[in-house]
């Protein structure tokens, strides 16, 4: 991955973080964290996966999200000072729960 790419992922996951945090309203049970950004290389798209606490919450907020993309990325277009400015495409994130599920097993492990 190059530098720039490394680099717009970084300042999208953290525009984008401030955006959900003012704009878009969440149940407040619901604890809605970016957990890391995926630009394709030409910086036409880019992946948004999102991590939701709790876990019964997650199907409520990606419909959230997927209701609210197109104010969302008008949003990001403001904030943002480059070109070309990638779509965005929000994605629950998998990997989280399955290190919790790795956690889980290696502590039953030392307890045995």
């Amino acid at each position: 991955m190059s530098k720039r790419i490394e680099k717009v992922n970084v300042l999208i996951k953290k525009e984008l973080s401030l955006i959900l945090l003012r704009e878009v309203d969440f149940s407040k049970n619901a604890l809605v964290t970016i957990t890391r950004v995926e630009v394709v290389p030409n910086l036409s798209e880019a992946k948004i996966y999102v991590s939701t606490m709790p876990d019964s919450q997650a199907d409520k907020v990606h419909e959230i999200l997927k209701r609210r993309v197109y104010d969302i990325q008008q949003c990001l277009n403001k904030r943002l000072k480059m070109r070309p400015i990638p779509k965005i495409e929000f994605k629950k994130e998998e990997k989280t729960k399955q290190a919790d599920r790795v956690e889980e097993l290696l502590g039953q492990l030392k307890k045995e």
